[in-house]
């Protein structure tokens, strides 16, 4: 190639270059922000209008919601104790626990 066509084939593409480097593609990606977790919150509400309610909650009597709060509370403060589990999964070779047996 000569010179003279090599120098504005290097101006274009470097000018072609610059100007791709200020085209943004966030307005794309902004425009559908936090749709997902709108639609996830709307898909999980069961009643929309569970607020304008007024009417008490009727069945449960004072002495069982505190019990009850209470239960809740203490299984917190002192989670429930585990257990080891030993074989998960694993078969033991001789002790009959195979179909057929």
């Amino acid at each position: 190639m000569s010179a003279r066509i090599f120098r504005p084939l290097a101006v274009a593409i470097v000018a072609a270059s610059a100007l791709a480097g200020c085209a943004s593609t966030t307005p794309n990606y902004d425009a559908r922000f936090g749709e997902a977790v709108l639609q996830a919150r709307a898909l999980q509400t069961i009643n929309p209008d569970a607020s304008k309610n007024t009417d008490p909650v009727a069945g449960l009597d004072g002495r069982a919601a505190r019990n009850a709060m209470t239960n809740y509370q203490k299984s917190f403060v002192a989670p429930p104790p585990t257990f080891s589990v030993i074989n998960i999964g694993g078969s033991i070779a001789g002790s009959g626990a195979g179909a057929g047996n």
